[in-house]
């Protein structure tokens, strides 16, 4: 589904998606109209722009990413497509729990790959800006978290979990992933699943927050 305010763009990136072989099922042109039509036709992936009249694009991502519906299914995943690529917008957007976050001088090859890696959970942002959103989260995250009593308890992961999961945080796919550390894609998932056990997440998402909060995604 594609959430845009003007109609020539949000046409072009529906034909674009389209010629792509994706089922684009349903557009809007705000927020409150986004809403409803998304939780009407329930899609996969919500390509969504930010600055929307009636109701921000942040406020409908938080709304319907990862809200279950009536009968019980999860919300779609979210990628913002904006003219914005400032740091503040880019960090509200993840806060509201938008996958990943696109600028719109991406190209329609750019585009569909990011709309698939979206639909499979990956985080996906234009080059640059995944840098900015992780130095802010270690920015806010430098102090001991509320409640803490002094340092934050970090559960214990193994070196090989920990290596996975900054290159997750990073943005990689689990393939990816397998062939830079030369280990099996399923080898991948086992860790993944295991740090997510440990960490008591539930998602990939969940993961790759709380790596950047942490800062694990340094190098």
């Amino acid at each position: 589904m594609v959430v845009d305010d003007h109609p020539m763009w949000r046409d072009a990136v529906a034909r674009d998606l389209g010629a792509a072989g994706f089922d684009v099922v349903a557009t809007a042109g705000d927020g409150p109209q986004a809403v409803r039509r998304a939780r009407a036709v329930r899609p996969d992936v919500l390509v969504l722009d930010l600055n929307l009249p009636g109701l921000p694009g942040a406020e409908v991502c938080r709304r319907l990413a990862g809200a279950p519906g009536t009968g019980g299914e999860q919300g779609p995943r979210v990628l913002v497509l904006s003219a914005s690529g400032e740091q503040e917008d880019v960090l509200e957007a993840v806060k509201a729990g938008a996958t990943g976050y696109l600028v719109k001088s991406a190209s329609a090859e750019e585009l569909a790959e990011a709309v698939r890696r979206t639909a499979g959970g990956d985080p996906v942002f234009t080059p640059g800006l995944a840098g900015l959103v992780l130095g802010e989260y270690r920015r806010l995250a430098s102090g001991p978290p509320p409640g803490s009593g002094g340092g934050p308890e970090v559960p214990q992961l193994t070196e090989r979990e920990t290596e996975v999961l900054r290159l997750v945080a990073k943005g990689l796919t689990y393939r990816q992933i397998a062939d830079r550390l030369v280990i099996s894609h399923r080898t991948v998932q086992n860790h993944v699943q295991n740090t997510l056990g440990k960490l008591q997440l539930h998602s990939r998402v969940e993961l790759v927050r709380y790596a950047i909060e942490r800062g694990l995604d340094t190098e």
